[in-house]
């Protein structure tokens, strides 16, 4: 895809989780700081031995800083765990896995909000002393907490998910503090900023990662409303999740783990999804879908797919991308 991006083009991107944050390193590498605002999903969110543990924004404040470990995604590179041997021979809970380096931005944090300062503002200042530029915005300051309906019962985001592994059969997700919770004054100004050329939705978890960023209201509705392009990448290759439950999630729910079942899950506010060359017969009957390399092993890969995010977005602005159908704004969706 030929990028022609404006100048002055300012983006945002919604992401959370290991996939989402490679692409916002793609992102982060090709636009200048000032033109980019990543919203990043709080649902993960939880107090772990006092600490308020941010796994999304931390990833992708890792990411971005270079110090992510590379073969998790997650998490520091070169951590040491002398504090959670010694909780685990004190008889506290281990089986959330916390690094030196990572609790020791957990304290500065939690310093910093019990001295008045908001999520978005601590984010800020511990993204300034890693060396991001880059704003990396928590969708709302206050609290969204995500809840796995299974087969066992309700379960919170962190047993389901670390605790237990993901094993549980999901039936659905629902979002506790969703309803009430106010969009940050950050993200209401990316999203109301007149150079606003482009959303892109990263190839996220769609159930654990961007439904809990929709669900504050009223960004879905905002989607909804803009006259720019909003495009998704599907984080499904080939019928699978490269990494996470995406996949499993969907099956267990009864749908085709598919990138059609992704530009579906969005069809109110979505104008195109890119897609692995892998899945490019489908773009073949559905008009909605576009082929790029959505695959990202490396951090060259990450910013070429940034950059055929920009293309595409470019190209249906200017009416040259294949024929896509208008958003079905009048889609009912059930938040899940």
């Amino acid at each position: 895809m030929p990028s022609m991006v404006r100048s002055d083009a300012h983006y945002v991107a919604l992401c959370g989780g290991v996939g989402g944050a490679k692409l916002a390193d793609g992102l982060a590498q090709v636009l200048p700081a000032d033109t980019l605002r990543l919203v990043v999903n709080v649902g993960d969110d939880f107090s772990h031995l006092s600490l308020g543990i941010s796994p999304d924004l931390d990833t992708v404040l890792y990411t971005l800083a270079g110090v992510a470990h590379a073969a998790q995604g997650w998490g520091r590179e070169a951590e040491s765990f002398a504090v959670l041997d010694e909780v685990k021979r004190l008889g506290g809970p281990d089986w959330f896995l916390l690094g030196d380096k990572d609790i020791a931005l957990h304290l500065l944090r939690l310093t910093m909000m019990g001295a008045g300062a908001t999520l978005t503002q601590a984010m800020r200042a511990l993204a300034e002393r890693l060396g991001v530029a880059t704003p990396i915005l928590p969708v709302t300051d206050d609290d969204v907490r995500t809840i796995i309906e299974t087969d066992g019962g309700a379960l919170p985001f962190q047993t389901y998910f670390v605790r237990l592994r993901c094993a549980p059969a999901a039936r659905g997700c629902r979002f506790e503090g969703a309803e009430t919770a106010q969009l940050s004054h950050e993200v209401l100004q990316a999203l109301d900023d007149p150079a606003l050329a482009g959303v892109i939705l990263c190839p996220s978890n769609p159930y654990l990662s961007i439904d809990p960023i929709l669900a504050v209201r009223p960004l879905r509705e905002r989607l909804r409303r803009l006259e720019v392009p909003v495009i998704a990448v599907s984080p499904i290759i080939g019928g699978r999740a490269i990494k996470g439950p995406a996949a499993k999630m969907m099956t267990e729910l009864g749908l085709d783990p598919s990138p059609a079942v992704i530009a579906d899950r969005y069809a109110d506010f979505l104008d195109a999804t890119l897609i692995d060359e892998e899945d490019a017969a489908l773009a073949a009957v559905d008009k909605r879908l576009l082929v790029a390399k959505t695959m990202m092993h490396t951090r060259q890969d990450r910013a070429q797919l940034a950059r055929d995010c920009l293309a595409a977005i470019d190209m249906i602005t200017k009416g040259a991308s294949p024929p896509i159908p208008a958003r079905d704004r009048n889609v009912q969706r059930t938040e899940k």
